[in-house]
């Protein structure tokens, strides 16, 4: 689900994954790759034949993505920044089709500098990583033993305002989530680490460069951010949601939690959790996203994933509840190791990408062996093509993705009971991150209080595009009603319930009506005519939505307690 360019292809309109889904045929015809260091970024088709390219007069740092319509968003190699090592950027541009700069943002300075991946945001703001330079004083007075210089990592997000210039909308630091337990004196001090999951043990990696992040990704259905370090062995899931505030802290945002890691997968001895480290050395954190077989798998390209001298991806089915993760404090996060994984055709020690496909085909990007590659679902190589030199990135467009421009994304208006969403072709609501079962009007009436979006698509049908989402509140007793003695007679028992709910109401008897329930994200459990009894015994304890509604019309909701 990333809206991030490198999968924004793969929001693709469900009837066009009907047409691929369940062949081996190839995805897509427009590969987009660029080497490091270089100064081109090109597009070949199936047939290997270059069809498009672009030249630049600054060397490609890292990252480099197709958004919608042929712009080009890459990282730049800035000259003269005051940090050492790679990959270091300092620098991003927008570029269009023809070549010219859209935008041209540096963010570097003697305390900061970005590095490594990018990310386009549905909005058309940019997130990168970035180092944020702290002293031998900070890093002791932050409990930690190097008792050198550090660079922790952080996450900016930038939105454009001239053709060079930007404005910081929402920023992340690592360094407000540490813990340790040598100093008790300090103010992120606990005696426990395993405890504390979502903060990182500032004493595991004593080195200045030690994370090392290197994979940026988006999920605008969770609002959620996911990234990877090279130097840790994990992946890990942020909360976008938050200001910036919120971000520094430890609550706020749809987690509840604030800036603090809501999950964390690959190395369990870095929070003090027992369990073997599943990566080693991983690149290219993302979500799969919505419209891709495995949607909401979190991915990881890892180096020596078979061994030292074969690479695999690892796709991860990751415990999520809501905008949170499952876990037992104490262990570590599940599961103990992937959910799938693709031997790679070969190995590279370093960088190296993925990008699942609407029909279940998988693009696979060999960084140092400079070669990119297609499998389909059964691991079959269809597709292969070397171009030669580092190719930290590679991903896969189809024609409509690139000849078309994204539409203006869609917003929600509220009123008392109702969200209504601006026009568009089709509709698909959610709540709570979850997608609501047959609600795909352009209006939806929530029957719980909760945090909604909606995803449209226009009539080119080329990808989805999501809402920002937007908090609802319905009233205690039920969503109102136009008949209000319906309302005052409607009743059942008993609430709490084991199981067997009543239904009672004198202006039932000898008239047709409808009895829904709903669970607490919306989905249909019993629907039923003309009865004044529910069943709801096979159901999880939890809160239900009765909704009862008469042959005219008239309907009302209630609330209902499962307790067994």
């Amino acid at each position: 689900m990333k809206i991030k360019t490198k999968h924004l292809i793969a929001f693709i309109l469900f009837c066009s994954i009907s047409i691929y889904k369940g062949n081996a045929q190839q995805w897509g015809n427009h590969t987009l790759y660029a080497t490091q260091n270089g100064t081109s970024a090109s597009i070949m088709d199936t047939n290997g034949v270059v069809t498009h390219s672009w030249t630049f007069a600054t060397q490609t740092a890292y990252s480099t993505y197709l958004l919608q319509g042929g712009i080009i968003l890459r990282s730049v190699k800035k000259p003269g920044v005051s940090f050492s090592g790679g990959p270091i950027s300092g620098e991003f541009q927008k570029v269009d089709w023809n070549g010219n700069i859209l935008w041209d943002y540096s963010y570097s300075s003697t305390n900061y500098v970005s590095h490594h991946d990018i990310c386009a945001m549905p909005n058309g703001n940019v997130m990168v990583i970035a180092y944020d330079r702290k002293t031998a004083a900070q890093v002791t007075a932050a409990g930690c033993t190097y008792n050198q210089e550090m660079w922790p990592e952080s996450i900016v997000e930038i939105q454009q305002t001239g053709a060079t210039t930007g404005t910081i909308v929402w920023e992340w630091h690592l360094w407000d989530h540490l813990v340790q337990n040598v100093n008790s004196a300090a103010a992120n001090y606990q005696t426990s680490i395993v405890n504390n999951p979502g903060l990182y043990n500032i004493n595991y990696n004593l080195a200045k460069d030690f994370m090392h992040m290197n994979g940026l990704d988006f999920d605008p259905i969770l609002n959620q951010i996911s990234f990877s370090s090279h130097f840790i062995d994990e992946m890990y899931v942020i909360d976008h949601s938050t200001t910036t505030a919120e971000a520094a802290s430890h609550s706020g945002g749809h987690s509840g939690k604030g800036g603090d890691f809501l999950y964390r997968y690959g190395n369990p001895a870095a929070y003090g959790a027992t369990g073997a480290a599943v990566l080693n050395i991983v690149h290219d954190a993302h979500f799969i996203p919505e419209g891709v077989p495995n949607t909401g798998y979190l991915v990881g390209f890892v180096n020596n994933g078979i061994s030292a001298s074969q690479s695999s991806v690892d796709q991860v089915s990751i415990p999520r509840n809501g905008y949170n993760y499952n876990l037992t404090l104490g262990q570590a996060y599940s599961p103990s190791n992937y959910t799938l994984r693709h031997a790679c055709n070969g190995h590279t020690s370093n960088q190296g990408n993925s990008q699942q496909l609407p029909n279940g085909n998988m693009l696979v990007c060999m960084a140092f062996l400079g070669s990119i590659y297609e499998v389909n679902p059964a691991g079959t190589t269809i597709w292969t093509n070397t171009p030669g030199g580092t190719l930290v990135h590679a991903y896969r467009y189809d024609d409509c993705y690139v000849n078309n421009a994204p539409p203006a994304l869609p917003t929600i208006t509220a009123t008392a009971t109702d969200l209504t969403s601006s026009s568009a072709t089709t509709y698909q609501w959610y709540l709570n991150g979850t997608q609501l079962p047959g609600a795909t009007n352009q209006t939806y009436t929530p029957l719980v209080s909760g945090i909604y979006l909606v995803r449209v698509t226009d009539a080119n049908g080329c990808a989805f595009y999501y809402s920002q989402d937007i908090t609802f509140t319905t009233s205690a007793t039920g969503i109102a009603t136009s008949d209000n003695s319906l309302n005052e007679d409607f009743t059942f028992y008993p609430n709490p319930s084991t199981g067997i709910i009543n239904l009672n109401s004198t202006n039932l008897a000898g008239k047709n009506y409808e009895v829904m329930v709903h669970d607490i994200v919306g989905s249909l459990i019993v629907k039923e005519k003309n009865t004044t009894q529910i069943n709801l015994s096979e159901q999880m304890n939890g809160v239900y939505f009765i909704t009862l509604t008469m042959d005219k019309g008239e309907t009302i909701t209630k609330k209902v307690s499962l307790l067994k």
